[in-house]
């Protein structure tokens, strides 16, 4: 079990009771404010205990979904567009405004991880609004793997979705042209 610092202040109250657990081994710092009772950790699991409130968005999620089996090279995090900047190598960071940072979150488990993600309606919103920044091949596909999912999908909860994001219209004409 993932612990922070905090959590580490409440269970054991001073630093000095805190290091008498690390010294005994019964408690590993994984890194700086982050502590467990296993050696190995989940880094899944240390990015979702570090960003409690991001969601897993794009490339990631992708992954996830087993959309594609490029595996990415940073965890890809959604947040608010008032957030700190995350500072850590691992992630890549995208800023929402707060009215859409919520739209299509679910919570999902994920390699025994629970974590915060879009769920695939809003993902296929995701995936148009960010085309130009990915490679054609891998565009297309991801397209492939909607279109072979497409009955498993929520097409009201799409057109829903587009409508709460600029250039809509642009949205819905590309989702009909290139998934339906």
């Amino acid at each position: 079990m993932l612990l922070s610092y905090q959590e580490c202040m409440n269970i054991y109250r001073t630093n000095y009771l805190l290091d008498k657990q690390l010294e005994c081994g019964k408690l590993f710092k994984i890194e700086k404010g982050i502590y467990s009772d296993q050696k190995n950790v989940s880094e899944i699991d240390i990015i979702t205990l570090k960003y409690p409130k991001a969601i897993f968005t794009l490339n990631s999620a992708f992954y996830f979904y087993s959309f594609t089996d490029v595996i990415p090279d940073k965890y890809t995090l959604a947040t608010d567009r008032d957030s700190a900047k995350i500072k850590d190598q691992r992630v890549k960071q995208i800023f929402c405004p707060k009215s859409s940072l919520e739209i299509g979150k679910i919570s999902m488990d994920y390699a025994s991880s629970e974590i915060n993600i879009y769920n695939k309606e809003r993902l296929l919103i995701e995936l148009v609004r960010y085309k130009d920044k990915f490679p054609f091949d891998y565009y297309k596909e991801i397209i492939l793997e909607y279109r072979n999912r497409i009955m498993d999908m929520d097409i009201e909860l799409i057109q829903d979705y587009a409508e709460e994001f600029p250039r809509s219209r642009k949205i819905m004409d590309i989702i009909q042209a290139e998934v339906f």
